[in-house]
């Protein structure tokens, strides 16, 4: 039995120094150029300044699911008519960037490439935008799972990569989801479809703690965030806010 622990010990070990030394050769994909306009980049980073301004930046959201509000709206505390009518599972959303021109790019480079680059901008621009140390983090990061099919008909889990690297970087504990079942896909489908469409497709096998975060690349309805957020509340969590990097307006 003694073995089969120091197995697993050194496996876990060699994963965490592989994905160290992968995350190095990312930092390493942009040398000192601005990653949107080739610009020179600011030290540490792949952006210069002023792409890093012009980005989509959402900052009139609503504070609950994260859905763009008009600019007159000020976005402290304000929520947009859906989640006053009809809240979701998950107390907050924090998604700084909006899906379109640049992010969009970026964004499906990543998901559907599978281009580390992107990923490591995305991972920089999500982990850049979090709140400062001020501010408690959740004690657990659980990324959107894909189903096992759909993973290796693309390769790989876009959210899990994401998650367990920032996890690693602010020093949280990551736990992986399952998803119970193979859903359709939801494009075309209506808000009140994506939610029908995903009752039940996510799982916990673990005890949670009060706190925890659940992580996706993007977020459209908040659908498949909040059939998970209520996957979470089933295995004892009540503090459950989503993070995603970018946010697709709805109509």
């Amino acid at each position: 039995m003694s073995v089969i622990r120091q197995m697993i010990g050194t496996s876990s070990l060699l994963s965490t120094l592989v994905l160290e030394k992968v995350d190095r050769w990312l930092r390493h994909l942009l040398p000192g150029r601005c990653a949107f306009c080739l610009g020179t980049a600011v030290r540490g980073a792949p952006w210069c300044q002023h792409c890093l301004i012009e980005l989509p930046w959402n900052e009139h959201a609503c504070s609950r699911c994260a859905e763009p509000l008009p600019n007159r709206v000020a976005p402290s505390g304000r929520y947009c008519g859906r989640c006053l009518s009809d809240p979701p599972s998950f107390i907050r959303a924090h998604v700084p960037l909006r899906y379109s021109g640049e992010v969009a790019a970026q964004v499906q480079a990543f998901k559907f490439s599978g281009s580390p680059r992107a990923g490591a901008i995305l991972l920089a621009l999500l982990e850049r935008s979090l709140p400062g140390t001020g501010e408690r983090l959740p004690e657990v990061l659980i990324a959107v799972p894909l189903h096992e099919e759909r993973a290796k008909q693309r390769g790989f889990d876009q959210a899990d990569w994401l998650a367990s690297r920032l996890a690693r970087r602010l020093g949280m504990r990551y736990l992986r989801a399952r998803r119970v079942r193979s859903t359709p896909t939801q494009r075309g489908l209506s808000r009140k479809r994506r939610r029908t469409n995903l009752d039940g497709a996510f799982a916990i096998d673990t005890p949670l703690p009060y706190r925890v975060a659940i992580l996706d690349d993007v977020m459209t309805t908040g659908a498949t965030l909040d059939a998970l957020g209520k996957a979470c509340q089933s295995a004892g969590a009540t503090h459950v806010e989503v993070w995603a990097v970018a946010r697709t307006p709805m109509t």
